[in-house]
């Protein structure tokens, strides 16, 4: 008998999962469309190189909307069910609470080891990727490369600031460029206009100015020069931006799990250390974080047995979004050193947990949740919203 009812639970977890899982990655995806509408419009970048970046992102939206799409898989499969009087009927049965969650652990443990797998192998290799389709992208058209608002450091030594681009003409107004190659000395060059333009020989590409000036800043004798021009080409060398695609170079988040290993025992700098440990302790806490959100949202889905599914849902977004909160406030800690980064990284998980376990045992002993006036007030008025969203 319990092996039908395990295998009957399993079997109703897996729907709303893909569907949730399919519709959160979409809704991360969809934030990229004015970027990616951007690159194919105006600068006619490939549907193909544009898909291929997607890609790339993907493992880095996964490594959230798995843990999410599991809680919300959870939360609503046991909601149907209390709503159903499936769960009044088991306990009629003789089967207690407990006996409820093997399939329940089975399918958080899934979920786990899919996260897992994407936070150590696939989250490192898609920035990575990344990286490098985007420095290809921008070689063949560096327009690309250079966003208008913003300081660009994609070469090496070199810092430029764009006011803003018109892609039509391609001109691009209010320069600033500051250039570092030189040792001892820089150069600092601000120009009202501009242009990019490419050797069609060499394939190199040059910055074109016009109309502003180039103070140059000798650090040994401390003396500046200034000097006006109606034209002044700045050459942008592409052997600078590949060197940031070696390993020596890579991000914490672009590091595999060895690669950080060996940089935590080589490393004595505490900002470093503590961001390394930071990202170190995130790729095995958001995986678990299935397992201790799937028993906060088992205790949830349950709760609606005695409460509107609206509430439940309510108080199950509240519980999700404090989650996230808590892994937000615990990165920043850690990374400045208030606090241990172990801390800070598990600390969501342990709190979510904790939660969770205590809820599900004041329910399987029957007895009142106890909660908080505030977290009834939140869930009712979020389910209000969803009632509202759904009509």
């Amino acid at each position: 008998m319990m092996t039908t009812i395990n295998r009957y639970i399993f079997r109703e977890l897996i729907p709303p999962f893909a569907i949730s899982a399919v519709f959160l990655t979409s809704i991360f995806i969809m934030t990229r469309i004015p970027e990616i509408t951007n690159m194919v419009v105006n600068y006619n970048t490939g549907i193909f190189s544009v898909l291929l970046l997607i890609a790339c992102t993907l493992p880095r939206f996964m490594e959230f909307t798995i843990p999410m799409s599991v809680m919300i898989s959870v939360l609503l499969t046991f909601m149907r069910m209390s709503g159903d009087n499936e769960i009044i009927a088991l306990k009629g049965g003789g089967i207690t609470i407990y006996r409820l969650l093997p399939p329940v652990l089975i399918f958080c443990l899934l979920g786990t080891a899919v996260t897992l797998w994407i936070t150590i192998i696939g989250v490192p290799l898609g920035n990575m990727s990344f990286k490098t389709l985007g420095i290809a992208m921008a070689r063949s058209n560096l327009n690309v490369a250079l966003s208008d608002g913003t300081f660009n450091s994609s070469f090496k030594d070199v810092m430029i600031y764009i006011s803003s681009m018109d892609v039509k003409t391609k001109k691009l107004r209010d320069l600033f460029i500051e250039d570092r190659r030189t040792k001892d000395r820089v150069t600092i060059s601000v120009a009202p206009e501009g242009v990019l333009v490419k050797d069609a020989v060499t394939g190199s590409y040059a910055l074109r100015l016009y109309g502003g000036s180039v103070n140059q800043v000798d650090l040994k004798s401390r003396s500046i020069n200034n000097v006006g021009f109606d034209t002044y080409d700045i050459n942008l060398d592409f052997a600078q931006v590949q060197k940031s695609s070696k390993v020596g170079n890579k991000d914490f988040d672009e590091m595999t799990l060895n690669e950080l290993r060996a940089f935590l025992k080589k490393t004595s700098e505490k900002p470093e250390l503590n961001a390394a440990l930071m990202e170190f302790h995130e790729k095995f806490s958001i995986p678990i974080a299935c397992i201790a959100m799937g028993i906060l949202a088992m205790a949830l889905g349950l709760q609606a047995a005695s409460s509107r599914k609206t509430a439940g849902f309510g108080l199950g977004m509240f519980f999700f979004l404090l989650y996230y909160l808590l892994l937000a406030a615990g990165w920043s800690a850690g990374e400045n050193g208030l606090y241990p980064p172990l801390i800070g990284m598990w600390m969501p998980d342990i709190v979510m947990g904790g939660i969770g376990s205590f809820l599900l045992y004041r329910i399987a002993e029957e007895r009142p949740l106890g909660l908080p006036q505030i977290f009834h007030t939140i869930s009712g008025a979020a389910g209000r919203f969803f009632s509202r969203k759904n009509r």
